[in-house]
């Protein structure tokens, strides 16, 4: 007896636009972008709502919840993932957490080592770096996931390379690339829901779930605002 394909929800909120949508196995049903100034926990459940109207769902019908994970905007990260736990915990259903890297590194293509760059702030990235094994139909990540000075980053590349991620919206940080950097084109800076649904049906297939409580964002470095609530701080009397 055949396995009737699994219904997603995705929500993918680690930068601006946010986006969420419905498949079923491999095929993305709906899509709907959600603009930056709505990107509010409140804004995602009437998105869904309307998603699973236009497909004929019912909230029940849904199997799972895809999220990505991060690294990304602390605050489209939190947003998302806290929806998503919401949903996954009142349907009973569980947490595919995709890694936002890796669905930037599945966009680009085989190729020459990739390392996906995200702005960290203050002169730094976030990098991570992806090759696509031979055989393979996703990349693997041959580097772990770093914080680093970009300058610092900028030394140590020593071969040919190519690069994505939403750091190359910075028009400073393309201008100081190396001609041994090959650009992937600006249209995969970003996640797109076809990659991300793909690593999710992997996750799926491999029955690798997110626990509900305990999953957070994939982000290494505190907001802006957490860093100025810890300056502000008093600090303990000894």
């Amino acid at each position: 007896m055949t396995t009737p394909p699994p219904r997603l929800l995705l929500i993918e909120t680690s930068g601006q636009p946010g986006q969420v949508g419905l498949a079923e196995g491999s095929r993305l049903l709906q899509a709907q972008t959600l603009s930056a100034a709505r990107r509010h926990a409140r804004d995602l459940a009437p998105a869904v709502q309307q998603l699973l109207q236009n497909v004929g769902w019912h909230p029940r019908d849904l199997q799972a919840v895809a999220v990505s994970r991060g690294p990304g905007s602390y605050t489209g990260l939190r947003v998302g993932i806290m929806s998503a736990k919401a949903l996954a915990y009142a349907l009973q259903i569980p947490i595919l957490a995709v890694d936002t890297f890796l669905i930037l590194a599945l966009q680009a293509g085989p190729g020459s080592d990739l390392d996906v760059l995200e702005d960290a702030q203050q002169e730094k990235i976030y990098v991570q770096r992806f090759r696509f094994l031979p055989g393979q139909s996703r990349p693997a990540a041959c580097q772990p996931l770093t914080i680093r000075p970009f300058s610092e980053w900028l030394t140590d590349l020593t071969t040919p390379l190519r690069v994505s991620g939403p750091a190359l919206e910075s028009a400073t940080f393309r201008a100081r690339l190396p001609p041994t950097v090959s650009v992937v084109e600006s249209a995969l800076w970003h996640p797109q829901l076809p990659a991300m649904l793909d690593l999710a049906l992997d996750l799926w297939q491999r029955q690798e779930f997110a626990d509900t409580w305990r999953f957070e964002p994939l982000y290494l470095r505190p907001s802006e605002a957490e860093e100025a609530w810890e300056r502000r701080k008093p600090t303990a009397r000894s």
